[in-house]
């Protein structure tokens, strides 16, 4: 009686629970709001681009000499600027060949001018007081003038024992020195002008779209260019200028080169940081510039020319672009697209063309 009262009770209980749940009314469902995508959008605009244009290069002397020897003799005396790294100035005698035998050569010379200029002076007054003929006349003259021809050389080679530069400049190499003779074209060494220096910048065919270069021929200055380059563990800016092209197109690489020049590179006449022959640099030469252009951040640009415009009916489109020129940062777009359209700034992973969407406005 007792396992019958038990399960009684518990039969009891389990027809009071179905009971009650039976008797409780559902939740009120809330219908699903299926929400449009969220996107940035910037508002497309005209502008006037300034472009720049990229290239590098390294640092090459404007003028570069290999010293060598004109007359030969032995090396008496060189200057202690006379090293690598030395740096002289216009007209300094960077060394002397010794000029004792070119000395005689002279002293000879002038001796042998005064002899014809006698035996001239002779043969014209017997020729005017009718005792010589003009051809003896004309063979003391050709004799006088052979003798003045001599004297020069001989003064010309005196002068060219003295190894000296019609520039100021620096030594780049020294290949001689006290003591050693030398002949007539023995290297004496390598020597560049400090007053200038150059820089071949490459171009490609698409840059020289966006940079006004002077002709190879004209002689007109071209854009300002500026150069970068770590000096010292800081990076450094120096100005130059586009002087001239070189006229060809390179037959392996295709591009033109372009020569900017900086003016005293060492800074010997300046208090600016030195930029050494051999150095190597990036260089921003200043461009043409584009009227009524419309700048969108390069990322957005799918492909090579798609991107995504929101129309007047809040839906996706894709519109193809015309595009001029891009950078690091942006594309240039003259061509596709309106002043006043809405491009799609958000990167949506699978877009469709013509779904609806919600905007929000963004910087540009």
């Amino acid at each position: 009686m007792r396992i019958l009262s038990i399960m009684g009770i518990l039969i009891g209980a389990v027809i009071v629970v179905v009971l009650m749940s039976t008797m409780r009314s559902d939740p009120p469902k809330k219908e699903r709001a299926e929400l449009d995508p969220l996107v940035e959008v910037i508002v497309l605009e005209h502008m006037t681009a300034n472009f720049e244009v990229s290239s590098q290069g390294t640092v090459l002397p404007r003028t570069e000499t290999a010293l060598s020897a004109e007359v030969a003799g032995t090396i008496t005396s060189i200057s202690p600027q006379f090293v690598a790294g030395g740096v002289f100035d216009t007209n300094e005698v960077l060394m002397r060949i010794d000029p004792t035998n070119y000395e005689v050569e002279l002293l000879q010379a002038d001796a042998l001018v005064a002899q014809r200029q006698i035996e001239y002076d002779g043969a014209k007054k017997l020729k005017s007081q009718g005792y010589r003929a003009e051809s003896e006349f004309a063979s003391a003259g050709a004799a006088l003038a052979t003798a003045q021809a001599d004297r020069v050389r001989a003064n010309r080679n005196l002068e060219r024992t003295y190894i000296r530069l019609p520039y100021a400049g620096i030594v780049r190499a020294k290949e001689t020195d006290l003591g050693e003779f030398v002949s007539t074209g023995t290297r004496l060494g390598v020597v560049f002008a400090t007053d200038f220096a150059e820089i071949r910048l490459p171009l490609t065919d698409l840059d020289l779209a966006f940079v006004d270069l002077p002709d190879s021929t004209d002689g007109a200055t071209g854009p300002q260019v500026t150069l970068g380059a770590v000096r010292k563990g800081k990076y450094t800016e120096w100005s130059a200028q586009i002087i001239r092209t070189e006229g060809v197109v390179d037959d392996k690489s295709r591009v033109t080169y372009a020569v900017a020049r900086i003016a005293d590179p060492y800074q010997l006449f300046g208090d600016g940081i030195p930029l050494p022959v051999g150095t190597f640099v990036t260089a921003t030469i200043q461009g043409s510039e584009a009227r009524n252009v419309i700048r969108v951040p390069r990322g957005i640009v799918r492909g090579s020319d798609v991107v995504m415009v929101v129309d007047a009916d809040n839906k996706l489109q894709f519109k193809t672009v015309s595009i001029l020129r891009s950078d690091a940062n942006y594309t240039y777009v003259n061509g596709g697209v309106s002043p006043g359209d809405k491009v799609i700034t958000t990167v949506l992973e699978s877009p469709v063309n013509g779904i609806a969407v919600r905007t929000t406005e963004a910087s540009n």
